[in-house]
């Protein structure tokens, strides 16, 4: 992969904040022109630099709860593909959202979603653990997400107590 220009890096962190923010925009805050930044932003699309513009949801303040878990994983890599073998397999299940390889105890952390509980268990002893290469797995379920992507779910509130002093 070639490095990107800084004009494609500005731009991937302004999208980063908000991809709403039209090229004009993008083009007001960089001090270039309009046509430049649609050229650069459809090159970084092209070249799946940027893969997919998506919007962070707080569930908690939606009546359609869900229920996420992260799953450490621990894997015997195939011979000649290593990991990517069996993430990918893990991958293309509907119910997983992400899959990292890790350094640690564990290889695979993968992130699934699920109505209620007893899906995501279900999802982890019918599909996940059966897997020919899945020598174990831990299960730890998302009790509450304070901050997901840099953005902050609660808002703060402030100390409205008198200060004591000695």
């Amino acid at each position: 992969m070639n490095e990107l220009s800084e004009l494609k890096v500005n731009i991937l962190q302004l999208l980063k904040e908000d991809a709403r923010r039209s090229s004009d925009l993008i083009a007001t805050l960089l001090g270039v022109g309009e046509e430049e930044v649609r050229v650069a932003i459809k090159e970084l699309e092209d070249d799946h630099v940027i893969v997919k513009y998506a919007t962070v949801v707080n569930w908690s303040k939606v009546e359609e709860e869900k229920v996420t878990a992260l799953i450490e994983v621990q894997i015997t890599p195939e011979r000649g593909r290593g990991f990517d073998s069996i993430a990918e397999r893990i991958y293309l299940f509907p119910q997983v959202k992400s899959v990292y390889l890790m350094s640690g105890a564990y290889d695979l952390l993968v992130e699934v979603e699920g109505k209620h509980l007893r899906e995501v268990a279900s999802f982890v002893s019918d599909k996940l653990s059966p897997l020919e290469a899945v020598l174990s797995t831990k299960t730890h379920f998302i009790l509450k997400k304070y901050k997901q992507d840099g953005i902050i779910f609660e808002e703060h509130e402030e100390d409205h107590r008198l200060a004591i002093s000695p």
